[in-house]
């Protein structure tokens, strides 16, 4: 906007020393066009949609509406890139491409990392991994009933340290000597307290074993995919599979009327040799018909 400005400034000053002829002269689509900004490539456009395409699949486990919102805003970005393109920005050189080039190569490495961040995600930050860990291992009539209680470790208000201990340690009257918190360690009794437990070791390996299971599922179906949906669909895949039939039978056909025309000048080169060969022919039969009626005579 600001070289736009200047421009506009720039231009403004100079009308003045203009001749009365230009002034009059209708402006013509070229001098529009020069007077835009010029199109200093598509690096930009792609940088924005990579950010957009990263920040929506890296994060998407924990912001699910991030992808609404980024289909609304390229929604409207795509007519605003539209009127920029048209009034703000000359015509850009038509450059034919096979495809994006290296930005498909970052497209497809962001979506993999994707798929491991999401799954860290999902077995760390959730309570996911801990509900079906207690309602397979530790739950005697399988259900849900004394998670809480399970998920909470005992902890001995007198082994606070000097200064950091409550004022008052007392609650409906009496004195509070245990009290929980959130998290799966050894209680003050135990021969190593308030080391991790047993039951945080088995969560943090199924935890692992669920990224792991989550990462293999979502390459293979995205595999699947992929092959399922080709690249190029299959009616112009087809005509890119006549067009180079018809290529090869162009070269053929090319290829057969150099070799026609090689022979004809191999037949047109034999041709005089051959009536060379004759002529030299007559005249030695001559010959020798002149000396047998000389000897004759």
């Amino acid at each position: 906007k600001l070289k736009k400005l200047c421009r506009k400034l720039k231009d403004e000053r100079t009308q003045p020393g203009e001749n009365d002829a230009d002034h009059s002269r209708q402006p013509q689509q070229w001098d529009l066009d020069y007077n835009l900004e010029p199109f200093t490539g598509l690096t930009p456009e792609y940088m924005e949609m990579i950010i957009q395409f990263g920040f929506v699949t890296l994060f998407v486990a924990s912001f699910p509406l991030a992808p609404l919102f980024a289909l609304l805003n390229n929604i409207i970005e795509i007519r605003l890139d539209a009127k920029k393109f048209v009034t703000e920005l000359r015509r850009p050189n038509a450059v034919r491409a096979k495809d994006i080039g290296i930005w498909f190569n970052i497209l497809s490495g962001i979506g993999k990392f994707s798929v491991i961040i999401n799954a860290f995600v999902i077995s760390v930050t959730s309570d996911f991994i801990p509900r079906l860990v207690y309602q397979y291992m530790y739950s005697e009539d399988g259900t849900m009933h004394g998670f809480i209680n399970h998920t909470l470790s005992y902890f001995n208000v007198s082994h606070f340290k000097p200064g950091s201990q409550p004022d008052n340690t007392h609650f409906v009257g009496q004195e509070v000597i245990l009290c929980r918190y959130k998290d799966y360690r050894q209680p003050p009794w135990a021969p190593d307290p308030y080391e991790f437990s047993k039951q945080y070791w088995s969560i943090l390996a199924v935890r692992l074993a669920f990224v792991i299971l989550f990462q293999n599922l979502v390459m293979f179906l995205s595999e699947v995919v992929d092959w399922m949906i080709p690249d190029i669909p299959k009616d112009i895949s087809e005509q890119i599979k006549k067009e180079k039939t018809l290529l090869v039978d162009v070269f053929l056909k090319e290829e057969h009327e150099k070799l026609q025309l090689i022979q004809n000048f191999i037949l047109q080169d034999k041709q005089p040799r051959k009536t060379e060969n004759d002529a030299r022919r007559n005249r030695a039969a001559s010959l020798t018909q002149f000396s047998r009626n000389k000897r004759g005579s």
